[in-house]
Formats: structure tokens, C-alpha cells, sequence
């Protein structure tokens, strides 16, 4: 009894480690040498400073990597890991680059755009991040009404970070506060929880120093990292509750934004 519980707190310990030390080590290779140049990811932030969007695509990489390979996880949670983190911090990494001085914002304005025919940056991250929340739902629960409800965690998860990325250590500090609980349950949770949290705090000190951003691929893997461990970690009842306090948040996104800025 006593070694499993040793073993298990052990691959807790070891996805925190090795998220972290991944995107450390992605973040450092990204810095030297950035796909495409510099330039394409330099951005201001709030403040009006310069800063480059590299956390973003070094905790994605850190996160899946880690959920791929990490003790603990069963192939059908490590298949949904690397489809829910990466389609997400891929779809976020689109709107990054293609989505710069789109003013538009929310589901409604990008749906508006989609029925005049214009296909935004936005409805590419809406509809494939919830098309690979919902197949990541699929692998992991085994009922129809189980299924849609993890895909709707997954993907509002990953909203919800996205929407409290409005300021320096906002997400990274949400993603290690709403974590922690899914740590301490330990199981596939706990590895979970582990991978997004060490990805996490891999970046924060950058992230609160202004040197960096998550950006929407930083912030969207990291949520869809989240929402498989609450999959993981909840029966229909918790999905349930989940799922719903998940699009409360995604129609109130302005407020929740606005909130998190003045925190």
C-alpha cells in the first residue's frame, strides 16, 4: 500500500520535472533560433513592451511531450494528451500569427465573419479546438454523454486560460492554482495536472519579468492540458459541473478578462 502510494506521488513528481526541464529546453532552442525569424514573433504587450511569444510554444511542446511519455497514463490518455494539446497550441499558434489586428472577439463575431464566407483565425482555433476536444473526449471516456461532456471541458478549458491571459503571470499563475487540486488526487489526474503545471512554472518567472507571453498557443495547450485532467479525474457528475461553469465563463469572456486584469 505504502509503495503504491510512494510510486504514484513518483510519477506525479516526475511529469512536474520533465514538463519543466522540456520547456526549458524548448524555450532556450526557440530563443536562439525561432522558426521563421524573429521578427514573426515579436509582439507588444499590454504595457506597449516588446516581447517575443516563445513561452507559447515552448509549454505547448514542454506539455505534450511530456503527457506522450510521462509513467502513469494509459494509451488511450496519452493518444488524447498529444491530440488535445497540441491541435490546441497549434490552432492557438495560427491565430498568433495570421490573427494579429483582427479586432474581433468572441464566438459571436467569428461566426458572424464565417456566415459572410470569411474563414477568421478565430473560428479556425473555435472549431479545431473543439473538434480535437471532443475526439480526446472520445478516447477517454467510454458513454456518448460522457464523451461530449469531456470534449466540452477540454475545449472550454482551454478557452478559459486563453480568456486570463490579459497580463503578465495571469494564465501561468491559473494554470498552476487550478492544477494543484487535480495534482493532489494523483492517478491520471495527477500526471496531467503535473505536465501543465510544470510547463507552467517553467515559464512564470520569464512570463511576471515581461521577457515573454503565452500567447493563444501557450495558453490554449495549457487549458486543453488542464481539462484532461479534470476529464480524467471526474465521473458525469463532476464533467457536469465542470462543463457548465466552463461556458458560463466562455459567454461572460469579456468580464472574465476584464477581471483578470485588474487582479
Amino acid at each position: 500500500m505504502v509503495a503504491a502510494a510512494n510510486g504514484a506521488v513518483r510519477k506525479r513528481i516526475s511529469a512536474v520535472l520533465t514538463a519543466a526541464g522540456a520547456t526549458r529546453a524548448a524555450y532556450g532552442a526557440l530563443r536562439r533560433r525561432p522558426p521563421g525569424g524573429a521578427v514573426l514573433w515579436d509582439r507588444k504587450n499590454y504595457a506597449g513592451r516588446s516581447l517575443q511569444l516563445h513561452a507559447g510554444l515552448a509549454t505547448a511542446a514542454g506539455t505534450a511531450l511530456t503527457a506522450a511519455t510521462a509513467p502513469g497514463l494509459s494509451a488511450r490518455a496519452r493518444g488524447a494528451a498529444a491530440l488535445a494539446v497540441l491541435a490546441a497550441g497549434g490552432c492557438g499558434a495560427y491565430d498568433d500569427l495570421f490573427g494579429i489586428g483582427d479586432p474581433r472577439r468572441g464566438f459571436r463575431a467569428h461566426l458572424s465573419a464565417l456566415r459572410r464566407r470569411e474563414v477568421t483565425s478565430g473560428a479556425v482555433k473555435l472549431f479545431g479546438i473543439g473538434a480535437a476536444g471532443l475526439a480526446a473526449g472520445a478516447l477517454l471516456k467510454p458513454r456518448p454523454a460522457d464523451k461530449l461532456l469531456a470534449g466540452v471541458v477540454i475545449a472550454g478549458s482551454a478557452h478559459l486560460v486563453n480568456l486570463l491571459d490579459v497580463r503578465p503571470g495571469r494564465a501561468t499563475g491559473a494554470v498552476l492554482a487550478l492544477g494543484a487540486p487535480g495534482l493532489l488526487r494523483g492517478g491520471e489526474a495527477g500526471v496531467l495536472s503535473g505536465a501543465a503545471m510544470g510547463a507552467a512554472g517553467a515559464v512564470l518567472g520569464d512570463d511576471l519579468a515581461e521577457r515573454t507571453m503565452l500567447g493563444d498557443a501557450g495558453a490554449h495547450a495549457l487549458g486543453a492540458a488542464l481539462g484532461l485532467a479534470i476529464v480524467a479525474g471526474n465521473g458525469r457528475t463532476g464533467l457536469a459541473a465542470h462543463a457548465a461553469g466552463l461556458v458560463a465563463a466562455a459567454a461572460a469572456g469579456d468580464r472574465v478578462s476584464r477581471a483578470a486584469a485588474t487582479i
